[in-house]
């Protein structure tokens, strides 16, 4: 069965995400809907990027995703169908969806360019009917006018070699859980043969978990997550609190011979 994803900044108090999902269901009652998130924090694209590129690979290739964070996007932003990695996204382009692959699209059209409608809820009027036909097998390229591109930002990189690795905190989660950029696969082969200390705010560690119930309660503790990411939590507290730290602090690890 069919399935169409829903990422959106509306929150879960106001009729905005039922309404998405009627729009939807009214084109194809058959189709499976998967709430991602209504809570990306208002207009925040970062956020919005992190937790789309951190679970749209968990479905399965064709799934569409309907992304309706920021929708209303700048003045000259356009509303787009884009196919990237064997999956579908509608949404504006508003440098989001530039955020979540390092790969090239497959396909990418211009919504609402035929007869274009006039909508302050482009998320209902706009993404979903486009999401419903994409879901339904409706052909990409019947949806409006090819495009060359879309919109890329630039997203926060390592900086890496035999000494240092340098990073950010990218997402504080809702456990206060600090993400940072750093993965798991460029620690282990700088670390290999060496000691290290991972420094953030004027803390000092020389050692990763497995996971956060080896440290003690209150207690600092650094891991690799599901996502590959060296991760900065607090066992049964709340790190970004405690430590002060939040998005874009900066975290470090040095090598020692």
């Amino acid at each position: 069965m069919a399935i169409v994803t829903l990422l959106t900044d509306s929150g879960d108090s106001d009729h905005y995400a039922a309404s998405i999902k009627a729009k939807i269901l009214s084109v194809n009652p058959g189709l499976t809907l998967v709430d991602i998130s209504h809570r990306i924090a208002a207009c925040d694209i970062a956020h919005g990027a992190f937790v789309l590129k951190s679970v749209f690979r968990d479905f399965p290739q064709g799934t569409v995703h309907l992304v309706g964070v920021d929708a209303a996007g700048a003045k000259e932003d356009s509303f787009i169908a884009l196919q990237l990695e064997d999956h579908f996204f509608v949404g504006v382009d508003n440098g989001m969806l530039g955020l979540i692959s390092e790969k090239s699209h497959q396909q990418v059209v211009q919504l609402n360019s035929a007869n274009p409608i006039r909508t302050t809820f482009p998320e209902k009027d706009i993404f979903a009917p486009a999401a419903a036909k994409l879901a339904s097998g409706v052909a990409i390229t019947t949806l409006g006018k090819p495009l060359p591109s879309f919109k890329k930002m630039t997203d926060r990189f390592v900086k890496a070699n035999k000494r240092i690795i340098a990073g950010n905190v990218i997402r504080v989660d809702g456990y206060g859980n600090l993400i940072t950029n750093i993965p798991k696969d460029a620690f282990e082969i700088l670390s290999a043969g060496k000691t290290y200390t991972i420094q953030f705010g004027g803390e000092k560690f020389r050692r990763i978990h497995k996971n956060y119930f080896e440290a003690e309660p209150g207690d600092c503790a650094l891991i690799f997550n599901s996502l590959g990411l060296l991760e900065i939590g607090m066992y049964k507290g709340n790190a970004s609190e405690l430590l002060g730290l939040k998005y874009d602090s900066p975290v470090n690890i040095t090598f020692e011979e």
